[in-house]
């Protein structure tokens, strides 16, 4: 037995079930009482011990309840990855509020959909370190934030006081922590409300199978609004007492410096941020250099074989990886950590999770055999906030998530994802869900229809869109595409568009997406 399946095998569930704490708000309490003096979190200009982390979590909870904030409430962080953002996230918490996490890169009718929908209290705007926060903060005519100490970055805030509080539950598997919005597919926003267990779950099993502790320097480039990036890197490090060096985006040459220089010992990121480091290396011809580096991932999009060979002859490491998504707080599974795998098998399902596979007819497969992944375990979402009927969709009334992804487990425990029962497009990790972009396209006068496909490049997926135009129409794929660019995020812009005389189509009209991929 390898070291790594026994580690596994020695987690006890019910005892760590037990003895996680009630709220999420206690991780830098426990830190600072463990090592008042650790270095918690790095900004590029400014740095937090244990100690400071939790003043300013103290300094901060006081702000929000003098604004009306209360248990049930709403908080909006509206940022990228920093520590204004944190400090936010553990005082929203103290109050028994939801912290409501946002990625400020989202486009301005993105976010605005998000706020009409969960009706915050209040919306922070973390504006020192995200340029794109500091314009949503500037067109809701934000306040700044009174100076705190210690210093954690300007940021603003608004305030609306006709919002009503959600019931508080004493128990951590009952009351929300965190409301993280996915678009659904029908272009209505869902906010997924996981639980602070969910959240406690995944941070202790996920740094305890990969040994996370006070030596470690942990590289968080992955969104903190993103379910993966605030639970398993965020929380699963500051639980685990490691320090979080932040980086509020992936910038090749800042991550090829702080694997170099910072004494970073784990990088997680998608494929693509892999995929780009390696790229940068080669066009500048820099030397690989991470001497501290013990642990790499990947995860959020598939794994392509070449990727995952490319990035192991370079790193001197295994690339690990894994599965999760926003319904299930995220982590289902991944490799171990002793336990490297040569296939691009998203690994074991982690402790305390069970899986069933089934089939088109409702019956669970056979052994070994293709079936909708079905899950269940405390790392499953309380539910779709405002949207019971979604949530009895997705969750049957045993506890099993259908996570709409086709999957078989081989015989040895490794799970593979071999496809998704949703039209689903992981464009660097993020969701993208085409019906969202198609309603975007089919808003433009010269549209009659389109049609949003997903399209497989090394290490991720493009958005490409095929649109049917109106007779004698003058726009171009260009004029199109940035129509898009600016309604949508980033990610969810078409790489490319295609104008077709007519989207394939059955007799009753439904476009056949299938008959696209002839034309990709």
């Amino acid at each position: 037995m390898s070291l790594d399946s026994s580690t596994r095998s020695t987690i006890d569930i019910s005892a760590l079930l037990a003895a996680l704490p009630a709220r999420i708000a206690a991780i830098p309490a426990l830190a600072a009482a463990r090592d008042p003096q650790h270095i918690a979190l790095i900004e590029d200009a400014r740095r937090l011990t244990s100690a400071q982390l939790l003043q300013a979590v103290d300094a901060a909870t006081a702000l929000l309840r003098e604004w009306g904030v209360r248990g049930g409430d709403r908080v909006m962080i509206v940022a990228e990855n920093s520590i204004a953002q944190i400090v936010l996230l553990f005082a929203t918490a103290r109050l028994d509020a939801w912290a409501l996490v946002s990625n400020a890169r989202l486009s301005a009718a993105e976010l605005d959909s998000i706020r009409a929908h969960a009706q915050p209290r209040v919306v922070a705007y973390a504006v020192e370190s995200s340029g794109d926060a500091q314009q949503h903060a500037q067109r809701h005519q934000a306040l700044a934030a009174p100076a705190i100490k210690p210093d954690i970055g300007a940021w603003s805030y608004t305030v609306d006081n006709t919002v009503q509080a959600e019931p508080v539950e004493a128990a951590n598997d009952r009351q929300c922590a965190a409301l993280i919005y996915t678009t659904g597919t029908t272009g209505a926003p869902k906010g997924v409300m996981l639980s602070h267990r969910n959240l406690l779950y995944i941070a202790a099993v996920s740094s305890r199978l990969r040994k996370v502790g006070p030596g470690d320097v942990v590289y968080a480039v992955l969104p903190i609004s993103h379910v993966y990036g605030f639970a398993s890197v965020c929380l699963g490090s500051l639980h685990a007492g490691a320090t979080l060096r932040l980086a509020p985006r992936f910038a090749p040459e800042a991550v090829r410096r702080a694997l170099a220089d910072e004494r970073v010992s784990i990088f997680q990121g998608v494929p693509a941020m892999h995929a780009k480091l390696l790229e940068h290396l080669q066009t500048h011809g820099h030397p690989w250099s991470a001497p501290h580096l013990r642990f790499a991932y990947s995860g959020g999009s598939p794994l392509d074989a070449a990727l995952k060979a490319q990035v192991e002859a370079v790193y001197g490491l295994p690339l690990h990886n894994g599965y999760g998504m926003t319904e299930s707080s995220p982590t289902i599974s991944h490799t171990m950590l002793d336990a490297p795998r040569s296939d691009c098998s998203v690994g074991e399902v982690i402790p305390g999770v069970e899986v069933r596979f089934v089939g088109l007819d409702g019956v669970d497969a056979a052994p070994g055999e293709i079936g909708e992944l079905w899950v269940r375990g405390p790392n499953v979402m309380l539910g779709y906030y405002r949207s019971p009927e979604q949530t009895r969709a997705a969750v049957t009334e045993d506890g099993w998530l259908k996570t709409g992804d086709l999957a078989r487990q081989d015989a040895d425990g490794a799970l593979h994802i071999v496809g998704r029962s949703k039209e689903l497009i992981i464009r660097s990790g993020f969701n993208v869900y085409p019906a969202e972009v198609e309603h975007v396209l089919n808003a433009h006068p010269q549209v009659v229809q389109s049609a949003v496909i997903g399209r497989a490049v090394e290490g991720n997926e493009e958005v490409i869109a095929f649109v049917e135009l109106i007779a004698g129409a003058t726009v171009t794929p260009a004029e199109l595409i940035a129509w898009c660019g600016a309604r949508l995020a980033p990610y969810k812009r078409p790489a490319e568009l295609k104008v077709l005389a007519a989207l394939p189509a059955a007799s009753t009209g439904k476009i056949l997406k299938h008959r696209l991929r002839e034309f990709v």
